[in-house]
């Protein structure tokens, strides 16, 4: 029996981890289309600034390093990076909303079933850095309002299977987004890049699980440093406790 030809419409989750891979071209298009309707409306509603965007390399697969404080975080990752699409990782409960699903599955966003150990998502994740994608991680994988938190165990596994270049995006003053629309008001909002590193594997291939812990804190706390609010750095607030032993700036 022949296999249907995979498309547009067919959503990632209905793909195989190869087959997904593959069709990141076809979703040129469409990222592009909603990268600059998005960066044209959060400039009408947004007092809205990107900072050391050429920290984000034009080429070669990478992770945007993300703190999550907002509904808002992805899009404003997509629309903040211009020389490059970002591939996003979102909530499977995103992708079955009502509204939106449909712009999850038009971006071609692809989906982690949080609580669990989702393998096919971090398969996708290291395949998609491998074939040299830029893809988006939220390390503490749910919203942090009050500053940052420890982070899921997925980031270093992997950064370190992929040897992925990792770009700290730190966001400030998003939090507050909705209550100030009610209030008429424009937030402030800034999307700061940080210095791109890769975690240190000396040619390995598998990092003991110790190391992979140390290595996720390092990377908060390069993370931390990025944020130009102060106060959203949250456990990783002192600076002077950053270490840079298993890592190598790029």
């Amino acid at each position: 029996m022949i296999e249907p030809a995979k498309t547009d419409s067919t959503s990632a989750a209905e793909m195989s981890v190869a087959e997904y891979v593959a069709m990141q071209p076809h979703y040129a298009w469409r990222r592009g289309l909603m990268r600059s309707i998005g960066r044209a409306l959060f400039t009408v509603a947004f007092r809205l600034s990107f900072t050391n965007t050429q920290n984000v390399p034009d080429t070669g697969g990478s992770i945007l390093l993300m703190n999550h404080i907002s509904l808002l975080d992805p899009l404003l990752c997509i629309g903040a990076v211009k020389n490059r699409f970002v591939v996003p990782m979102s909530k499977i409960e995103n992708a079955r909303h009502p509204i939106i699903g449909p712009l999850v599955r038009f971006y071609g966003t692809y989906t982690i079933n949080r609580g669990e150990v989702d393998r096919k998502a971090l398969t996708n994740s290291i395949e998609l850095i491998k074939s040299g994608q830029l893809i988006l991680i939220a390390p503490e994988g749910t919203r942090q309002t009050n500053g940052l938190t420890q982070p899921k165990d997925g980031l270093a596994f992997v950064a370190t299977k992929a040897d992925a270049i990792i770009i700290p995006a730190a966001i400030s003053g998003a939090q507050t987004w909705m209550s100030d629309l009610k209030r008429l008001r424009r937030s402030r909002i800034n999307v700061n890049f940080g210095r791109p590193f890769r975690f240190k594997l000396d040619g390995r291939a598998r990092i003991p699980r110790d190391e992979l812990g140390a290595m996720s804190e390092e990377a908060m706390y390069q993370l931390a440093t990025a944020i130009q609010d102060p106060t959203l750095r949250g456990v990783y607030s002192d600076l002077s406790k950053a270490t840079t032993e298993h890592l190598e700036f790029v």
